[in-house]
């Protein structure tokens, strides 16, 4: 299917939908108690699936029911509104002052608030119903807002003395909010409605329910076996905490925040990943102290007793929350016995130890022996229970064996010992950015490789990458690169594979796939019993041929902490879900508004206060931007639903959902109007390089057009040309729920300017996938197998009028030749230039025909050839790897090929 658009150059944009996968519905109420039923329970329906149509659910029993009726927030806000007669814009004039207020809040700080409050324009003009910024801000306070922040003193006793033989002391402050309140505000939530849900399932693609599916929390197994714990029809909130440390200043000073995050895993995680949602809550600022009352030696325990100490104040409220369940009014509009405990613990691998209780150089997960974690070991899990017994005989002067086989640190009243059915030590969830991307793949896999071939050849190979859309060229190689984040990790991840064939040993080749396999079969959104079995498969692989590395004296040992942690990928994923919904980028993208943002509003003293009080302020703008976003979303259902009714609807059609199904075709789009109209043969074949256009043209119009035998194409012809098509592939559930676009381009060198002023850029002729066959691209294609052959594309265009009405527009490809079986080391494949007659093989297909954009990189053998560069590297190498790595949908494509 192709669509033309306005907009060449953007990509088209697709509303944030959400999948029937993930939406939870209630049954109908039993007549004889339409308020109150405990029959009425989650279910969730059918969708449709890839290969069947069908995906199949097994809904927990007995799990999350309803009580009654209620009110949400915004409801009750709205009644009490309508009641007081005020006008929807209170304590703000009208619309207009309201979007003032809003910019003002977001955009300047008090000083400079007060500034714009005092212009001559702002007085005479604009006449806001607030002159200063005190009368500013009591408008603002007066706005609803979430639970408030209260402040604990936390007194430290230290073991050092001053000079008159006193301890010396320190008063800590701790700020927290009330966690069941935050659990309350994000499970009410009437804008999460559609993402929320209450109970468990078990997911499957197959009617027979032997092959599982496991994506968000709800379809894991710690949700389903905790529920069995619970009284009948329970509803559980998953909670899902996170902490880390950050420092709040740039270029001098040393001050530093401690937030702890809280989400709820009946939020579907695409939504919590989303931080403008602000589906996750920032409930608590752990003091971020030296503790210089300390001698460096006893500094670090108290450390870890003051953490815990402050984090058991903190969590205080989730004791009682836990055993004996609260009311609480739902999305929904509907109240539920709702019992919040502790799930899952997002931590880096020093917190993690910090909330385990244990020594850095062990596990916070598993019993391994300190000098054991670089073998694939099967050791027992830590056991919460016991590690309490053993840290209560310690306290009591027993010396257990256990504490120091265990590796534990004296912390004798960890936060989590009294929080009701938590196991920490299963809690603690895969970190991907740490512990892959920073960790297994930069400091070590790259290192190695480093180590082996030497900076001078990673830099020239980096260099000679050919383009793709949206790939990082590191023009100068990595060694020069000062300052790496997740992103630039993903980025070489991506070329990394195809990049160091050739340059190491067949075995270390091996040991860099298993571990790029593993790196992304870990990012997946949604798991099968196909993908954890990869993952257990790459980590085999890895730990069978590690020894090379140790045979080419790169690496002494495997006694690394993060490889270890990768033994508890798969079973983290089964508990809790696909780990992209854990990951620690999310919370460090928090700490710029929660934290950093925050400081910067404060006079930098006593800082604490003023940004709780900032952060107030901005979420009460928030919970009132969002508010009147739902008023205007009822409204428009309500006209809605009135309209319907007054229509010859079917009423047997009521009570029912209607799923929206998004095709499953490759949809190409083209601009609306060509950039490059009537472009001449000559240009096409000097700028395009499309040498033999005529002859590849004439055999299209000889198939496609017969009837118009007495029309050749000439030199005389001109042709509309497009820069590039945007390629919309189905969503792979996979990868990601919403449609993907992708470019494939077309695009001709631009010299510089005479002046000097504009560069201008190199030709762009993007590799593709298309159907060998002739047929229009479709999601049975989106695998690697006889009916799919790599192009480059040279130039897009449409036919002229002189050649009749034809609306499908065509490409001019260069094909190559079909795919090599899989190398026995890489398991990339080979493939090169198809030719014929000594030339290039050519011809012109449908755009239609694409499937999608690929990227290829060239064999470089040993030593990369000094001429080649990213701009010319497709015209002088020969041969080439397909890049599975390119992005998550190509390497699902590679592992499903046939």
């Amino acid at each position: 299917m192709v669509r033309d658009t306005d907009d060449e150059d953007g990509a088209p944009t697709y509303n944030d939908s959400f999948s029937p996968l993930r939406r939870s519905h209630s049954i109908d109420f039993e007549e004889d108690n339409p308020i109150a039923s405990k029959s009425r329970r989650v279910t969730v329906e059918d969708v449709t699936d890839e290969e069947d149509g069908r995906q199949y659910f097994e809904p927990y029993p007995e799990a999350g029911w309803t009580l009654r009726e209620g009110q949400t927030s915004f409801e009750r806000h709205q009644q009490y509104k309508e009641s007081e007669g005020e006008d929807k814009w209170a304590p703000f004039g009208n619309e207009e002052e309201w979007g003032l207020a809003e910019w003002l809040v977001k955009s300047l700080g008090q000083t400079k608030t007060d500034e714009f409050l005092k212009l001559p324009i702002t007085l005479n003009r604009t006449k806001p119903s607030f002159h200063n910024n005190r009368s500013f801000l009591q408008r603002v306070d007066a706005l609803p807002h979430g639970p408030g922040w209260n402040c604990k003193k936390v007194s430290v006793k230290g073991n050092r003395t001053d000079e008159n033989g006193q301890s010396l002391h320190e008063d800590l402050e701790l700020w927290t909010r009330d966690p069941v309140e935050c659990i309350k505000e994000l499970i009410g939530n009437p804008l999460f409605k559609e993402y929320m849900v209450y109970a468990p399932s078990r997911a499957y693609e197959d009617e027979a329910g032997t092959k599982r599916i496991i994506d968000d929390m709800w379809t894991a197994d710690w949700w389903w076996d905790k529920q069995k714990e619970l009284p009948e029809g329970a509803t559980i909130a998953p909670i899902i905490l996170a902490s880390d440390k950050t420092m709040l200043s740039q270029f001098r000073g040393d001050k530093s925040a401690w937030p702890v995050y809280l989400s709820i895993g009946n939020i579907a995680k695409e939504k919590r990943r989303q931080t403008s949602a602000r589906a996750t809550i920032l409930i608590g600022y752990l003091p971020a102290t030296k503790l210089d009352c300390f001698t460096s030696d006893a500094r670090s325990l108290a450390g870890y007793r003051l953490f815990h100490h402050c984090l058991s104040l903190l969590l205080e409220p989730l004791i009682a929350a836990g055993q004996d369940g609260v009311d609480m009014v739902c999305a929904d509009s509907f109240i539920r016995r709702v019992y919040p405990i502790l799930a899952a613990y997002v931590a880096d691998f020093p917190e993690q130890c910090l909330v385990a209780c244990c020594k850095e150089n062990r596990c916070p997960k598993c019993l391994v022996a300190a000098d054991e974690r670089g073998d694939p070991l099967n050791s027992l899990i830590r056991d919460p229970e016991l590690t309490k017994e053993i840290l209560e005989r310690r306290r009591s002067g027993q010396h257990p064996v256990e504490f120091d086989e265990y590796g534990l640190r004296p912390v004798y009243k960890p936060f989590w010992a009294n929080l009701p059915h938590t196991d920490i030590f299963l809690a603690f969830t895969p970190d991907l950015l740490h512990q892959l991307h920073k960790g297994v793949f930069k400091d070590h896999l790259v290192k190695w490789c480093l180590d082996i071939v030497g900076e001078t050849e990673i830099d020239a190979r980096f260099k000679a990458i050919p383009d793709y859309p949206g790939l990082r060229h590191f023009k100068k190689g990595i060694s020069s690169v000062k300052q790496w984040t997740g992103t630039e990790h993903k980025e070489m991840q991506r070329v990394f594979m195809a990049l160091i064939t050739g340059a190491v040993p067949s075995r270390v080749v091996i040991v860099t796939r298993a571990l790029l396999d593993f790196c992304y079969y870990a990012r997946l959104h949604t798991h099968t019993s196909e993908s954890l079995d990869g993952l257990e498969n790459a980590l085999a692989v890895f730990h069978a041929h590690k020894d090379v590395l140790q045979e080419l004296a790169v690496r002494e040992h495997f006694n690394i902490p993060k490889l270890h942690q990768l033994s508890h990928y798969v079973q983290s994923i089964k508990l809790f879900g696909a780990a992209d919904g854990f990951d620690t980028e999310l919370p460090e993208r928090l700490h710029i508004d929660f934290a950093k943002e925050a400081y910067r509003a404060s006079n930098k003293r006593d800082y604490e206060e003023q940004m709780a009080l900032w952060l107030q302020r901005q979420e009460a703008v928030f919970c009132r931007t969002t508010y009147l976003e739902w008023v205007a979303e009822r409204a428009a259902r309500r006209t809605e639903q009135e309209s319907e009714y007054d229509s010859d609807s079917d009423a047997e059609n009521e009570g029912f959902d209607v799923v929206p199904v998004v095709s499953q075709d490759i949809i190409h789009v083209l601009a609306q109007t060509a950039p490059h109209p009537r472009r001449s043969v000559q240009h096409l074949e000097t700028m395009h390089g499309a040498v033999d256009f005529l002859p590849a043209l004439t055999l299209f119009l000889q198939k496609h057009l017969p009837h118009n035998h007495s029309i050749v194409p000439g030199p005389q012809d001109r042709f509309d040309t497009f820069r590039q098509v945007v390629v919309i592939l189905p969503p792979d559930p996979r990868v990601s729920e919403l449609p993907k676009c992708l470019r494939v381009r077309a695009t001709p060198e631009v010299l510089p300017s005479s002046s000097g002023r504009k560069p201008g850029s190199p030709n762009r002729f993007d590799m593709a996938l298309v159907s060998s066959d002739g047929v229009q691209a479709s999601k049975a294609l989106l695998t690697l197998n006889a009916a799919v052959r790599v192009a480059q594309v040279r130039v897009l265009f449409r036919l002229p009028r002189q050649f009749g009405v034809y609306p499908r527009p065509l490409a001019y490809i260069e094909w190559f030749t079909p795919f090599r079986e899989p190398d026995e080391s890489s398991g990339l494949r080979l493939i090169s230039r198809s030719t014929r007659h000594l030339r290039r093989n050519s011809a012109v297909i449908h755009v239609d025909e694409i499937i999608r954009p690929c990227h290829l990189i060239p064999k470089m053998g040993q030593l990369v050839n000094p001429m080649w560069t990213s701009a010319n590297v497709y015209e002088l190498a020969s041969e080439f790897y397909l890049n599975p790595f390119i992005d998550l949908e190509t390497f699902c494509m590679s592992t499903t090929s046939t």
